[in-house]
């Protein structure tokens, strides 16, 4: 049976916001020009994605979408090796280090999300148009249940930022099984990510004391 609500697109979206927007928090040392500058292309960005996607051009839409991610995760990566390369200097003072390390660490759950929500299964189209059990990278408890209120779920973007949550604070799901090898390699980089974050954090935090 297929699912007859498509799902709504809004809450990725403004995740994609708030991943460009969090590189506000960082110094401007950290970032690839202007802390704002993200924030604005991913804005304007947003407009021709709601116009593509509300006209049915969703080629378009996904191309785009795939952009503003990849600027997002670029910026991130970015980010994280000024932030390796100025520790051993203590470029950044401790209040400072705990802000972009926080930053970071949010920015990563919300892209990892993301692109877990775009690439599986298809993506957002391909699982509001199955007609039958969706064929997903991960083994939610609701696919694999058999009970009738789980007939015809599919997983929204909550779903996957559930997901991503748990991989940057366990650094592994939870609740949810990885199954297809690219979702494997995705979650071990988030959450190496997660952790060299964590890591950095620590050892600053041993030559302050």
């Amino acid at each position: 049976m297929g699912i007859s609500t498509r799902e709504p697109r809004w809450p990725a979206f403004l995740a994609m916001l708030s991943a460009a927007g969090v590189f506000w928090a960082l110094p401007e040392p950290l970032s690839l020009g202007p802390g704002w500058l993200l924030l604005a292309v991913i804005a304007v960005l947003m407009i021709p994605i709601g116009i593509t996607h509300s006209r049915g051009y969703f080629k378009i839409t996904r191309i785009l979408t795939f952009a503003a991610l990849a600027m997002i995760t670029v910026a991130m990566i970015a980010a994280l090796i000024f932030l390796i390369q100025g520790i051993p200097s203590h470029r950044e003072m401790p209040r400072a280090l705990l802000r972009s390390a926080l930053a970071l660490w949010i920015t990563n759950i919300l892209v990892f999300a993301l692109w877990y929500w775009k690439l599986d299964a298809g993506g957002p189209l391909g699982r509001d148009h199955a007609r039958c059990k969706i064929a997903s990278a991960f083994l939610f408890p609701q696919l694999a249940s058999d009970r009738e209120a789980y007939n015809g779920w599919s997983p929204q973007f909550l779903d996957y930022l559930f997901v991503a949550f748990n991989t940057s604070t366990a650094f592994s799901p939870t609740d949810t099984a990885v199954l297809s090898r690219w979702a494997k390699l995705a979650t071990m980089l988030q959450s190496l990510i997660s952790l060299s974050i964590l890591v950095l954090l620590a050892a600053r935090a041993v030559n302050i004391l």
